[in-house]
This record gives C-alpha cells, structure tokens and sequence, in this order.
C-alpha cells in the first residue's frame, strides 16, 4: 500500500467506521479511560529488520512474552534486504524484499499488505515491548477507531557499547543476553531518555491536547492504529528512502484524516542505543581544547580527531537538515514549513463562493481576494473562473476548474469558504504569531469568542480541542465566512454532523460584504 509524497488522504475516507467502534469528542480519548473492547480484537505487530539479528531476536523474544492473548497476536518480520536474511523462531512469519536501499516505508506497506489483524502495531527489530505493551497499546483503537496510539520508547544500552556496568570489560563489548527479560535489562542498563520529547508529552498531558504540530511525537517504531483508519489515512510514503521522517509525515496525515492522538505511557518498549541526538561518535576523553597544555607531538593527532568530529557533526546536521526540509514542503502548518517560503502542501484553503443564479464582478473578487492575502498571505484562495484571469500573476489564486484548486479544496487543513465577497479588514492588534497561536488554542477549549478575534486566529482554533467549525457573522446574523477543520469535516461524514467536533457561531466587527460595485481605486487609495 503506497503512496506518494504530496498527495491527499486517501479516497478511502467515505468508508464507514467498523461496526461496534466508538467515537470521542476532539481529541478527548480521556472519556474511555478504565474501558476495555469486551474481546480482545486480532493484533498485528510488524517488524521491520535490517541486519540486526541480535537485536531482532530480543524483540522477538519479548513478542512471545506479552501478555496479550497469543492466539490474538500476529508477528510479521519484513527484512529490508539485508545480505543474510534473519531467522525468525516457528510462527513468525518473515517477508523479505529486495534490497534497493533504505525502504523502511515499503516495508511497513508490505507488513501491512501480508496481515490480517484489525488492529496494527509497528515495531523496529531493534525496539523490544515490555510483556504488557501490546495489550496497553492496543486498548484505545480497539474501541475507537479512529485512535492512533504511540508507547513509551525507552533507550538501553543492551549491547554494551556505551560502558556502564556490566556493559564493556577489557574494551570488549559484554551485550546484554537475549534470554534476560527486557523490563529488567532495561532499566538495569538504561540511557537518557530525550528530555524534548518527556516535556512534550508532560505539557499536553499525553497528547490529550494534542495540536495540528503534534505529529513530531508520534514515533513510528511504538506506534498502532486500526487497519481501518491505516487504509484511511494511506500508506507510507515510499518516496522517503532515507531515515528519518516517514514517521511524522504519515502521523501527520492522520492527524488531518481525524486521528486521535494518545501517549501510552505505561506501554514501554525499549530501543537499543541511545536516540538520534547521542548516536554521534566521539573521541577520547580529551577535547580540541586541551591541546594547548600537552605535549606538541600529541597535538596533531587530537586537532584531527577534533576535526573528524567537527565534520561528523556537519554531516548529520545536514542529514537532519535534509529531513526537516523535506517534511516543511509535505507540511505546511505554522511552525513546520517555511516564514515565507512556501510549501507545496496546502495548510488553510480560501473559497470565495458566489449565489446560486448570481455573479462576482472583477472589482469584488479583487477587494476581497487582496484583503484576505494582506491578512494571510500564506494561504490559497479559489475564485470562479471568469474571474481568475484578474489573478494571473499571482500564484496563490487559483481558478475553480484547475486541477490546483482542485487538490487545494481537498487537501488542506482549514477550509474558509467566504459566503459572496467579504473584505477582510486589518487586525486592530498585531501580536507574535506564537502568541497569537497561543490564545486562539487556549480560547478554543472554553469557546469564547477571542477564537474570531482575525481570521488567523480562527484558522489556528479549528480542529483542535473540540472546535470543528467557526461560523463568523455580522451582528445582525448573517453568516459570511464559515472556518472549518478538515479533521471534523471527515469526522462528519463518518459519525454524523456536530457530534465528533462542535461548532461556534461569533459576530465580528472585522469582515464587511463587498456589495454592489465597489471602487477599487478607493479601496487601493485607503479613502473608501
């Protein structure tokens, strides 16, 4: 099951929910804590190897050692090319595919493509469970489908390479035996776990708050959803063939396909090695900087040590670098793509629609297209086409039949669809766009009508917490743009309007309909 970087959910998105599964409210996967699915459904756990036989062979012995129901759990290995193919122990089953590089993502799709479970976990060969993670990680998809799950990755020291106790004796590596249970290596062996990722999961109380840039915590080697909403979303994007990414990006599908994003904390798995920030290697245990007090012959071996590292750094920074660069053009929401480079991703569509039986002239789509870009001049705005050749210069507008606007409409994290031409007038205050972020979530959980305070504010609101869609009129009731959460507009059609997401109506002194034929030249003067 691929997929290509750049296209949209996948159209699978009109098939209904499975039968029995429940839905929650936003992101509120709190309202089913203490719940259990009344049978535990069919698990798959795919594995994904590439020559790590040591440490597949731990992962694989923990597999065998949950606590899950063993005629419930399914176990697919797919080897990603390696030189030898792995063995696996009797009930495994191994899948391997031709070695045309890092495929981590093919992989998955293939794993995937070979089970048969209901509910899907993903496991790195190298990132063993503890006996109770299966059955805690799979508890919330197997009540509500549209739940994607993501355990606790601890990180150890099991094969001896870092020192510690018991870990290196002579300068020899000692790994940790397989057959010693993994919640006991574990912590007995255990390394720094990354400090960015704990506070994120301690501000958002484990995703419970969980915003359109939670995808960054999502991680792919402990992470389960259902089979349903996997085929929703899509697959991995096999257009990622090197490490780092495919991960984020399929999390941050899913966050637009209507996922509900929970930490598991007490679902543990332990990766072997320390995370992506300390697999730099060093050196001695001198610095470049003692050379200055030892002795000159010694001096010239450390400054190239000192320089090797130096350019190992460069090297994995631009590796990263590489990656966010690649995941700013794949997702385009505020504090992932680009200040003002613009992404190929879509993340807020405008939609200016006219009256049945009635026409916008030049001069008010203009008025209102130019108002709306001075507001947000990121977004990308969809006109009839009789007045799209007013646009041409400018990229970001687009006539309704291109196949542009077409994939804008569809693919996009906010849909504004302006009722006729409404110009936007100037936000009275102008703070930091963080800040600005800030209230607009924090304002959306009460519902208070500070989420209408500009339009940016409203487009950040949307889709977060239990706000679906923000109806904005004028005071005497008239609804002229209408915000809407892409997230709650497929929740919608899966469960029924207004009962996955709610909506908010708020009369603001800030959006005027474009009546008649207005002055342009007034409007461009500032005198009318």
């Amino acid at each position: 099951m691929s997929r290509d970087a750049g296209s949209p959910v996948s159209d699978a998105t009109d098939t209904a929910p499975p039968a029995g599964g429940r839905f929650v409210v936003g992101n509120a996967w709190d309202a089913l804590d203490g719940v259990w699915p009344d049978l535990p459904p069919l698990v798959s756990v795919v594995v994904v190897h590439y020559r790590q036989q040591a440490e597949l062979d731990r992962t694989l012995a923990a597999l065998a050692r949950q606590s899950y129901p063993a005629e419930r759990l399914e176990v697919i290995v797919v080897d990603d090319g390696s030189p030898t193919p792995p063995t696996v122990p009797e009930g495994v089953r191994l899948i391997v595919q031709e070695d045309l590089g890092f495929r981590l993502s093919a992989a998955r799709n293939v794993g995937v493509a070979a089970s048969s479970g209901s509910v899907l976990c993903f496991v790195d060969a190298d990132t063993s469970p503890e006996p109770d993670y299966v059955l805690r990680l799979t508890r919330l998809p197997a009540l509500a489908p549209e739940a994607v799950t993501v355990g606790q990755r601890k990180h150890a020291d099991f094969a001896g390479v870092l020192g510690g106790d018991g870990g290196v004796g002579d300068g020899v590596a000692v790994p940790v035996p397989v057959s010693e249970p993994v919640e006991v290596a574990g912590p007995a062996h255990e390394l720094e776990q990354p400090r960015w990722l704990q506070q994120a999961y301690g501000w958002s109380a484990d995703l419970l708050h969980a915003d359109d840039r939670s995808y960054r915590h999502l991680i792919g080697a402990v992470t389960c959803c259902t089979r349903w909403f996997f085929d929703q979303v899509g697959g991995f994007d096999e257009s990622f063939t090197s490490y780092g990414g495919e991960d984020w990006e399929w999390a941050h599908r899913a966050w637009l396909a209507g996922g509900v994003f929970a930490h598991v904390p007490g679902a543990v798995a332990w990766h072997d090695g320390p995370d992506w920030a300390g697999r730099a290697t060093g050196g001695g245990g001198g610095s470049a900087g003692s050379a200055d007090s030892a002795d000159p012959a010694d001096s010239a071996p450390s400054a190239a040590s000192a320089v090797a590292r130096e350019d190992q750094e460069a090297r994995r920074q631009a590796e990263k670098n590489g990656e966010t660069l690649r995941l700013a053009d794949l997702i385009a929401v505020r504090g992932s793509r680009g200040f003002g480079v613009r992404s190929r991703a879509v993340d807020v569509c405008v939609d200016l629609v006219a009256a049945v039986g009635t026409s916008i002239s030049a001069g008010a789509a203009f008025v209102a297209v130019d108002s709306v870009l001075a507001a947000m001049p990121d977004v990308t705005v969809v006109v009839p086409d009789d007045v799209a050749p007013v646009f041409e210069a400018d990229q970001r507008v687009r006539g309704r039949s291109s196949d542009a606007a077409a994939a804008a409409l569809a693919g996009a994290r906010v849909l504004v669809t302006l009722d006729g031409p409404v110009r936007v007038l100037p936000a009275v205050e102008a703070g930091g766009s963080d800040d600005g972020r800030v209230q607009a979530l924090a304002a959306a959980v009460g519902l208070g009508d500070d989420v209408a305070r500009d339009l940016r504010t409203a487009t950040d609101a949307v889709g977060v917490g239990s706000l679906g869609t923000l109806e904005l009129g004028d005071p005497s009731g008239r609804v002229l743009v209408t915000v809407e959460s892409r997230r709650a507009a497929l929740r919608a059609r899966r469960w029924g309007a207004g009962v996955a997401f709610v909506s908010h109506r708020a009369s603001v002194d800030w959006l005027t309909p474009v009546t008649g034929e207005p002055s342009v030249a007034a409007y461009l003067g500032g005198w009318g």
